[in-house]
């Protein structure tokens, strides 16, 4: 008999390499091993330069948690109650179980939520064993969540949802999802690859920590200027705290007021020139303006000092000098987005108070919050004994690192942002797939102490911008309630960053015309909406007294917002006059956008 040329996991005796799933298995070990030697090393490394772990409770929920749990004592009979009506959701969740192992069809005793994708795979469905954990699991989790959420009442309404936020977090944290063993898509994987997977999630982990942050996508894939912030221009201006970029004209005529867009600083301005087709810069050169950008540095510890109002002084006020000095013109419409917004807010303020409101011919805010006092899940991470954490922290090294900047804000949205990349980078053993967004994201910038620690106290903290001379900023006591200059508000419906409504809110203390448009999807999605993709609506309405009543009578619109908002700034945009060419304007051109700012990493 002629013996099979086939290897064992080609044979039907044998369907799967066991000897390789066993060596991958080893090789998986080895590398722990090297994991854990280089952990154990780090942290040596850390004491002995009297880095020490960070305090056993950094976001204050000892309190809020021990007062539940006097109060859950004092009612007994609520928790009784909680706990039959979980010990009878598991008698019809074996039942359940029960029907199915028949082959029998039965519906969820828990259903999950429409936008909850971590069980899409259809065994998790369609399999008797996954279909329990699943329904174990939700029908735990909702048991959990409901009796913090119906037990913290008792709480301070902050104390009480940040106790409501993190339990969300730990019970995402225990998703059977996250977990080898009990999760069918990665152990199909192991079954088909003999293990490969667990090992090549090893050594992503090993690189992940060695690097100190988890890829989100090939960050070899993008290069500024070449394939992401390639729109053309010329940085003409340069500070410690920024650069100007001024983008060459798409023709011969621009209106005669210029545009200049104020970026966030705790990410990078290209999220507004991401790739050609979604380029806000690039289509509002090609819609005539004269747009000008400011890059904001990096932050170090040399910038520890710099404060808030040293970016309005340092950054959209000599940014105006400069497009002056560059166009000719007295006056420029700007865009603030985010926290840009916020300073632009601020900036407006202190421009009145000083009686130079004129340079300003109209303000544009995209999610921008000036009442902080509804700010989202954002607030849950202040309150005094946490800044006191951060200030102490933030004491040593200068600056608020970008690294614990960014976790925090993927904390936010936990499931999309940290356990999915857990499951393919490290369960899966997949590379993490090119995506310009997520890159953007990765590339995060840190924050000045001095400016980080007044931003959180006395807006997120105290909610001080909003009250009229509370809050000194640049000399003057800030009062937002003199800002005469036109203004467009654009917030998104699912922002949770800047919840519509905080920013609705924040839209009327103005005093002058504004105008508020909400576009759907979320921060960031909501914001870079080109009409070429056409993915999300929007929705306009007249002023109201309230975000409810606005909603009430809001119209949907197909489409981006993008041309509705090109239709409000033309009226403050003047006419077309013949365009400066940034390569031979007035001021001598220092480097090609995007400029050397942008590409220094945290």
């Amino acid at each position: 008999m002629k013996s099979s040329s086939k290897t064992p996991a080609e044979t039907p005796e044998n369907p799967y390499d066991l000897d390789r799933l066993a060596r991958n298995w080893g090789d998986m070990m080895r590398m722990g091993t090297d994991f854990a030697a280089f952990f154990a090393q780090k942290t040596e490394n850390d004491l002995q330069k009297g880095i020490t772990p960070g305090n056993i409770d950094p976001f204050n929920l000892q309190g809020p948690w021990m007062r539940m749990c006097e109060h859950m004592m004092t009612t007994p009979d609520q928790l009784t109650h909680s706990q039959f009506n979980l010990w009878r959701g598991y008698m019809d969740l074996w039942d359940q179980a029960l029907t199915r192992m028949t082959g029998k069809a039965s519906d969820d005793i828990v259903p999950a939520e429409p936008t909850d994708r971590r069980f899409k795979a259809q065994a998790w469905h369609n399999d008797a064993l996954f279909a329990f954990i699943r329904q174990s699991y939700l029908l735990s989790s909702k048991w959990m969540t409901d009796l913090v959420a119906q037990n913290s009442t008792v709480l301070e309404p902050d104390a009480a949802r940040k106790l409501q936020f993190f339990t969300r977090a730990y019970v995402d944290a225990l998703s059977p999802t996250n977990f080898p063993f009990t999760n069918p898509d990665v152990i199909q994987a192991t079954i088909d690859s003999g293990g490969e997977n667990l090992m090549k999630g090893m050594k992503n982990l090993l690189e992940d920590m060695k690097r100190g942050s988890m890829r989100m996508t090939d960050e070899n894939a993008f290069k500024l200027g070449e394939n992401i912030a390639m729109t053309p221009g010329q940085v003409v201006f340069r500070n410690d705290l920024m650069e100007l970029i001024h983008y060459a004209p798409a023709g011969d005529k621009t209106f005669a007021t210029p545009l200049l867009i104020a970026p966030p600083w705790i990410n990078k301005y290209y999220i507004l020139d991401m790739r050609p087709d979604n380029s806000f810069v690039k289509w509002a050169v090609e819609q005539g303006h004269a747009v000008f950008m400011i890059s904001w540095v990096n932050p170090d510890a040399d910038h520890k000092d710099v404060r808030f109002d040293d970016y309005m002084k340092h950054g959209i006020l000599a940014a105006l000098d400069a497009i002056e000095k560059q166009t000719g013109t007295k006056q420029t419409n700007v865009i603030g987005y985010c926290i840009g917004g916020t300073l632009l807010t601020m900036t407006l303020a202190w421009l009145k108070d000083k009686k130079q409101s004129e340079r300003i011919a109209s303000a544009t805010f995209f999610t921008t919050l000036i009442d902080f006092r509804d700010s989202g899940d954002l607030k849950l991470f202040v309150d005094d004994q946490q800044l006191k954490n951060l200030h102490d922290r933030m004491a040593e090294q200068g600056f608020m690192d970008a690294n614990s900047l960014k976790s925090t804000f993927n904390l936010l949205r936990a499931n999309d942002l940290i356990w999915s990349f857990v499951i393919n980078n490290y369960l899966m053993g997949r590379e993490p797939f090119p995506f310009d967004l997520l890159y953007w994201n990765s590339d995060s910038t840190n924050l000045p102490a001095a400016m980080h620690e007044f931003y959180l106290r006395h807006m997120y903290l105290k909610n001080e911008l909003c009250q009229p001379g509370k809050l000194e900023f640049g000399g003057v006591p800030i009062d937002v309630g003199t800002i005469d200059t036109p203004a467009y508000f654009l917030s998104t419906r699912e922002d949770h960053i800047a919840p519509w409504k905080a920013t609705f809110a924040g839209s009327k203390l103005f005093a002058g015309d504004t105008t508020f448009t909400l576009a759907a999807s979320g921060h960031i999605a909501g914001i870079v909406n080109a009409p070429m993709a056409n993915k999300y609506c929007y929705w306009t309405a007249k002023p109201a007294k309230d975000a409810e009543t606005w909603l009430e009578s809001a119209k949907q619109e197909q489409g981006s917002w993008w041309p509705h908002w090109q239709n409000w700034i033309e009226k403050h945009a003047g006419k077309k006059i013949d365009a400066v060419d940034p390569k031979s304007g007035p001021l001598k051109p220092l480097i090609a956008a995007p400029g050397l700012y942008v590409t220094k990493k945290a």
